[in-house]
């Protein structure tokens, strides 16, 4: 055989072996595709099925009623009220909420599909989250599961049933903040909160300012809701979030304690451990104080780590920093002001994923310039100079920043803004966009009453809309592309 004809036919042995391995991989990998969601499958709970039906209220054609639950729009916020078994809110939720639900998840796919095009890829970081959080029911208490589950057997038709089941979905949903930082280069959720008590706050009340700068698919800032919730059993609590969200984020409860969630990185990811949402949820289901909260969490493993910021209405705050395998450390209030952002400043410091969130993101800018308007801030501050602390686009000593700057505490991104009169027990929420829309008045001592029923003729009472909405600074910005100076 000729030299060349040697070289034919050791190219087509090749060809033969890479065709019989991709042929072979054609039949392996999905074969290893279904054994890991075989082995990996969260079956829901016994639970008690639900069959009501939405109705329209009598008195206002806005409101649908399905049992004790209701919702309803306050100004650009949907106002939701969930009351009842774990059942009967589950189902509520779902039912009453059902498109906003479809439309939230569908962007949430698309974003998906838009930061990572190649399909397979997908699948595989799909894949691995199965399997890393092979155990997320056991982590999640039974009452929760038992909403998530009635919650899902609503959720009909489910129109992404083939990416995973409903059930096993919505667990994932409810713990996305812990799934997305168990990723390592996962953005941060970058938050900007004070606490204001005695002689700093008007009437010598307790006030809480709350960026939420979670960067998610924008259809979470112009959809999101108040949800009051009285599950049975438990304290009355509103929180701040979006529909379909079963965890609390940032919430005041009827007893007026308040807890927010704040992203930080520390440690390992530990998948056995409790989802922040959860711990959050349990907080102003359970706790009536800051110091029983506290005690609470002390005897919690966390999922990831993270930082909760707690205020009451006696004026008392802490700051409880948080990462699997390590005990709590709690910062106190003093001196009437306590501001945060998204590092450790206790025993974690000097971790080096610590390290690294300091000297990559803002974190640091935007607390030094927090604590500069915090000094800076007259005694009595009002709810409005709360709201405008949260608006502050300046740099340290007020130097000037582009519009969207991340060094600012405002960057435009934040996905809710929140301040709290914890001692009224009153919510005062950003409409959107962002931090820049009118801030509504949510009276949640009302709210959580037994017999509250909702007014279609009460008054809305809100705080104007930031001047960048009414000179066109907004809009140039926005038509120009949005854009976020220096890197996150």
């Amino acid at each position: 055989m000729t030299t060349a004809g040697a070289h034919a036919t050791g190219s087509a042995a090749r060809w033969l072996r890479r065709l019989r391995l991709a042929l072979l991989a054609l039949l392996v990998v999905p074969l290893l595709h279904y054994a890991l969601v075989c082995a990996t499958a969260a079956v829901p709970p016994r639970f008690v099925a639900q069959q009501a039906a939405v109705g329209k209220a009598r008195d206002d054609p806005d409101r649908r009623e399905i049992g004790q639950s209701y919702r309803r729009r306050r100004g650009q916020i949907v106002e939701v009220r969930l009351a009842g078994t774990p059942e009967q809110i589950g189902h509520a939720h779902a039912r009453l909420l059902y498109p906003e639900m479809v439309r939230i998840e569908a962007a949430v796919q698309a974003e998906l599909v838009e930061r990572v095009p190649w399909a397979p890829l997908r699948w595989l970081l799909v894949d691995a989250a199965r399997l890393r959080f092979r155990h997320l029911a056991r982590a999640t208490p039974l009452e929760r599961q038992r909403e998530l589950a009635a919650q899902a057997a609503a959720f009909a038709p489910d129109p992404f049933a083939g990416l995973m089941p409903t059930f096993q979905r919505f667990l994932f949903l409810h713990s996305l903040y812990d799934v997305m930082l168990s990723f390592e280069g996962a953005a941060l959720v970058g938050c900007t909160s004070f606490v204001l008590t005695g002689p700093a706050a008007r009437a010598g009340h307790t006030l809480l300012g709350r960026a939420f700068d979670f960067e998610g698919p924008a259809i979470l800032d112009a959809e999101k809701a108040v949800f009051v919730v009285r599950e049975e059993g438990a304290i009355p609590y509103a929180s701040v979030s979006w529909p379909g969200f079963v965890g609390a984020t940032t919430g005041l409860n009827a007893r007026g304690l308040a807890v927010v969630i704040h992203g930080a990185r520390a440690s390992e990811p530990d998948p056995d451990g409790e989802p922040v949402a959860e711990t959050v949820r349990q907080l102003l289901a359970r706790a009536p104080d800051v110091a029983t909260a506290v005690r609470l969490v002390q005897g919690r493993d966390p999922m990831v780590s993270h930082l909760l910021l707690l205020a009451d209405g006696s004026g008392s705050a802490a700051v409880v920093e948080r990462a699997p395998g390590h005990a709590a450390f709690v910062r106190r209030l003093h001196g009437g002001r306590l501001g945060l952002t998204n590092h450790f400043e206790g025993p974690l410091a000097a971790d080096p994923k610590n390290e690294r969130v300091r000297a990559t993101t803002s974190t640091t800018a935007r607390r030094r310039r927090l604590e500069e308007l915090l000094a800076n801030l007259p005694a009595g501050a009002t709810v409005q100079q709360a709201v405008d602390l949260l608006r502050d686009k300046h740099a340290w000593g007020g130097a000037e920043l582009p519009l969207g700057s991340r060094q600012a505490i405002d960057a435009l991104i934040a996905t809710h803004g929140v301040v709290m009169d914890v001692t009224a027990r009153e919510l005062w929420v950003g409409e959107g966009p962002h931090l820049a829309g009118r801030f509504v008045r949510f009276d949640v001592g009302a709210l959580c009453a037994e017999g509250y029923r909702p007014d279609p003729h009460e008054p809305l009472v809100a705080l104007p809309a930031d001047d960048i909405m009414g000179d066109g600074r907004y809009e140039a910005w926005r038509r120009a592309g949005a854009l976020h100076a220096v890197a996150p």
